[in-house]
């Protein structure tokens, strides 16, 4: 008897249901768990996703796809399936997917985490049978702070930098950790952030969709004499080093990342400070959320599968990789 959902060359299919979710190839009708490059991409011919993150698929995607919004918990049927849309905690918008044919329950859930995001609903946890998880930070090194800890680290340095006449500069990915990094400031302390065109769209997006997140405004619309030196400036990691970067004069950057657990990874692209912080489940977090489901068999993805298949194959838990087509490195664009 075939698997429920099954790797093919364009994506993870569910014969039973004839659709495909988060395929990486054209296909006609495409589950999207969120909208990272990754795992939203163009060319399909219909796209269902939870509703709050249909205008982020928009403006990566086009305008003009063919898309349908979808409630956390509302149930779908796709041929001998029913599917529906569970909160992943990763980013606005971002879902697990669950897929039932009657005899067993499998939950695709794409990128998540178990934190609590002023920016996203936070991760419900899906009972089933086989369990799609990720694996991008599947190393006992890998554990979190609080991110309310982490962003009253850089609101502490932002003052230093401030009163030593320097601009503050983070890099963050430009979909869901800008955000969240404004939302979790914005608790903190007042004022404005000044934000680099790759951020100002999906920022504006997240103000449109309810998310409260610290004042704002493009760096591009700024006076040539603006002063930026007691100011906090958010930019993506391809800033880094750019010409862009010329105009804060005397500045500090930092790397707002889960990479930024391993020092070496700071040292080697050059920030001065590393705050550690991630949209993705820690390791505790993946060991916690694997045993919460009471999943029979985890299939493991984008990461450090090895690892987690093992350590779960030595507690009898069927588990195995399962090749896809997903980021899951520190050079990932949007992860």
């Amino acid at each position: 008897m075939p698997a429920l959902i099954e790797p093919t060359d364009r994506g993870l299919y569910c014969a039973a249901g004839d659709f495909y979710i988060d395929p990486w190839r054209p296909v006609e009708r495409a589950l999207i768990t969120h909208a990272h490059a990754d795992h939203a991409r163009a060319g399909h011919g219909h796209y269902w996703a939870e509703a709050s993150g249909v205008a982020l698929l928009r403006h990566r995607l086009g305008a003009n796809i063919a898309i349908s919004g979808v409630a956390y918990g509302e149930a779908l049927t796709f041929g001998e399936t029913t599917v529906s849309f569970h909160p992943a905690g990763h980013v606005l918008g971002s879902s697990q997917i669950r897929v039932s044919d009657g005899h067993e329950t499998w939950v695709a859930s794409g990128d998540y985490k178990r934190d609590h995001d002023p920016t996203c609903a936070d991760f419900e946890v899906v009972p089933c049978d086989t369990f799609i998880t990720e694996a991008t930070f599947a190393l006992p090194v890998y554990r979190w702070a609080p991110c309310a800890e982490v962003a009253a680290e850089i609101v502490a340095w932002w003052a230093d930098n401030a009163a030593a006449g320097r601009t503050t500069v983070v890099f963050c990915y430009s979909l869901g950790k800008a955000q969240r990094l404004l939302a979790e400031i914005g608790r903190l302390t007042s004022g404005m952030a000044y934000l680099h065109g790759a951020l100002v769209p999906l920022t504006r997006l997240y103000r449109e969709a309810g998310v409260e997140m610290l004042a704002s405004c493009p760096v591009s619309e700024c006076p040539k004499e603006h002063d930026f030196s007691q100011d906090l400036v958010l930019a993506p990691p391809s800033a880094a080093g750019s010409r862009w970067m010329r105009r804060f004069g005397e500045h500090r950057t930092g790397f707002a990342s889960g990479w930024m657990r391993i020092r070496g990874n700071r040292r080697r692209r050059g920030y001065d400070r590393g705050f550690v912080l991630s949209d993705h489940a820690d390791w505790p977090g993946l060991i916690d959320t694997i045993a919460a489901t009471g999943a029979r068999r985890v299939l493991a993805t984008h990461g450090r599968t090895d690892v987690l298949v093992n350590f779960l194959r030595q507690r009898g838990i069927d588990a195995a990789p399962l090749a896809t087509d997903y980021a899951d490195g520190p050079e990932a664009a949007e992860s």
